[in-house]
């Protein structure tokens, strides 16, 4: 008998208490059923994490099973591109299905159904079933339709199949109650009319079924124990157990749901983010300020950091708003551990080393990080021709300004102590080039090297410093306390969900991204390959991207490393 494991969550309480009670059969089986109809965002990944994560504590199951119901915006790129996401994530699936494979079983539960009065054809038009449906406080009306003969049913449902009817004209409908006072019930639609081809099946379907239906069904079929989801399925569940108890399949599983991941500043919904990857204001879906799992993945983000988030999130019942600066603290955490560091400058300002002669050239030591020693120091040229950051610089300095300005010292990280002697400028008076003397009995780690500067300077090389474009982020929506969302439903929404996207575009920042594109890189980063992390000493942690050409890097901006924030 299996040990049950520590509890850390309510859905792991239900869980536990389901194996206790002996309605777990056999193992803990789970699913995670995106619809591939874009990208998986950080949103997807909660739900993602709690499926995997729950097998896992369980020593059960999860199947990866696409939810490929509606071909409408679905196709075989997005199939790919979740797949390759989950595998990133560090997790591996049981069973790769698709709800696909399940139509023809499911076209024959639909059969049942009617056989069984439980389901009838309707010719209403959608706006038609709109107005019979009722609201929170008035009832809905039955259709006229509603008491079909069974066989009238039947023959229409097949001539649905067949493809007779053209798109929108019938639908059929689960026969429930017009008058419960949860909406979802009033006689929900259960297939559709969609002549449209299907990545999976070609032309061989022509009608749906939808989601509140086919759902259970396959979690049955595939002996689904626990079906997790996010909370605005909660008013589903009815409709769902109500599907689950009228079929004659063994399984039967339990609905649990969590609260969805909001986090601020930032939009988690395909429909939104379709619309900044379709209206031209982000790259594609990997852009690195979009929160889909690609985008962070080329951001430089990792599956620990993401792991860790999820973890301190939490999985509350209750919705709530996640501030974005803890997933910010997640990573700048694991890559202060784990990332080598490395020296750029972004804006180059040159210093010329006034008692330094042309020919000469040293090679410094510098440690690759300062807590793993294991890790080694890497060597890097130091002649006559230094560049450092503009910004280190002032000619007159506020005070509490430790940098470079004229007359003052500095030291320059892993090498000499210098001192500003000249400043020259071009003929617009902008600042050009500094003259500086170098303390030749500064050298770091050198025996009495150890005189004490206020400020230590980042700095490359001339001779050997390689060309670089680097990439800053800050939020797409700045102004936004909270993830705009809405249920990841087939329906086209309602007129105030349609208000809500056109505003959210209103607020989008279009300063999010800022570039750097005479960024100079130390030596050591050309052996970098797509994908590298590093920090950039006094800048922030960076990965490389794959714009990266053989002439110049490109290097994306993951996080800043100051951090403020408590968790």
């Amino acid at each position: 008998m299996q040990e049950t494991p520590k509890i850390r969550s309510f859905i792991e309480e239900f869980i536990a208490q389901d194996i206790a009670d002996g309605k777990v059969k056999g193992h803990v089986q789970t699913r995670f059923p995106p619809e591939p109809n874009g990208y998986l965002h950080i949103g997807h990944v909660k739900a993602l994490y709690i499926d995997f994560s729950m097998a896992e504590r369980f020593q059960g199951k999860c199947n990866l099973r696409f939810d490929d119901t509606n071909p409408t915006k679905e196709n075989v790129e997005f199939v790919d591109a979740i797949q390759d996401d989950i595998r990133w994530m560090g997790f591996q699936w049981d069973k790769l299905a698709y709800g696909s494979e399940y139509f023809e079983q499911t076209y024959a539960i639909a059969e049942d159904f009617i056989r069984k009065g439980l389901a009838y054809v309707d010719e209403q038009s959608q706006e038609e079933m709109r107005k019979t449906r009722g609201t929170l406080t008035k009832p809905g009306v039955n259709s006229p339709y509603r008491d079909r003969p069974v066989e009238e049913n039947l023959d229409l449902f097949r001539r649905m199949r067949a493809g007779e009817f053209e798109n929108g004209r019938m639908v059929l409908r689960a026969k429930i109650d017009m008058a419960s006072p949860n909406i979802v019930l009033r006689d929900p639609t259960l297939y559709r009319i969609l002549h449209i081809p299907h990545h999976q099946t070609g032309d061989k379907w022509c009608i749906y079924p939808m989601y509140d239906f086919a759902h259970p069904i396959q979690d049955m079929i595939e002996g689904v124990t626990h079906s997790l989801c996010s909370l605005e399925y909660e008013i589903h569940r009815p409709l769902y157990d109500w599907v689950r108890d009228h079929c004659d399949l063994p399984a039967h599983p339990r609905q649990i749901e969590f609260a969805r991941l909001n986090l601020t500043h930032t939009v988690l919904s395909k429909r939104y983010l379709r619309r900044l990857v379709e209206e031209g204001y982000v790259s594609g879906w990997d852009d690195p300020r979009m929160p889909t799992l690609v985008g962070l993945r080329r951001r430089g983000y990792t599956p620990a950091s993401i792991h860790d988030f999820l973890q301190r999130a939490g999985f509350a019942k209750s919705d709530s708003v996640v501030d974005i600066r803890l997933l910010e603290h997640c990573i700048r955490e694991d890559l202060g551990e784990n990332a080598k560091r490395a020296m750029a400058v972004l804006d180059p300002l040159a210093v010329t080393l006034s008692n330094w002669p042309e020919d000469k050239t040293i090679l410094v030591d510098c440690e690759n990080h300062p807590g793993h020693p294991e890790w080694g120091v890497r060597q890097l040229s130091l002649s006559k021709h230094l560049l450092i950051e503009r910004e280190d610089f002032q000619e007159d300095p506020p005070k509490k300004f430790f940098r470079l300005a004229p007359g003052r010292e500095v030291r320059l990280k892993s090498a000499y102590i210098i001192r500003c002697d000249q400043v020259i400028k071009d003929e617009n008076g902008q600042v050009k080039e500094l003259l500086c003397s170098v303390d030749l009995n500064s050298l770091s780690g050198q025996e009495g090297a150890n005189r004490k500067v206020k400020g230590t300077l980042h700095w490359v090389d001339a001779a050997t410093a390689l060309p670089a474009e680097l990439r800053l982020y800050d939020y797409m929506f700045p102004e936004m306390p909270g993830a705009a969302q809405e249920a990841e439903t087939e329906e086209d929404g309602s007129e105030e969900e349609a208000e809500v996207k056109r505003d959210f575009l209103e607020n989008f920042n279009h300063d999010s991204i800022r570039l750097y594109p005479n960024a100079l890189l130390e030596s050591s980063l050309g052996q970098a390959k797509v994908g590298d992390r590093f920090q950039f000493m006094r800048q922030g942690y960076y990965v490389k991207d794959r714009d990266s050409t053989a002439d110049k890097a490109v290097f994306n901006c993951t996080v800043s490393l100051k951090d403020s924030y408590k968790p």
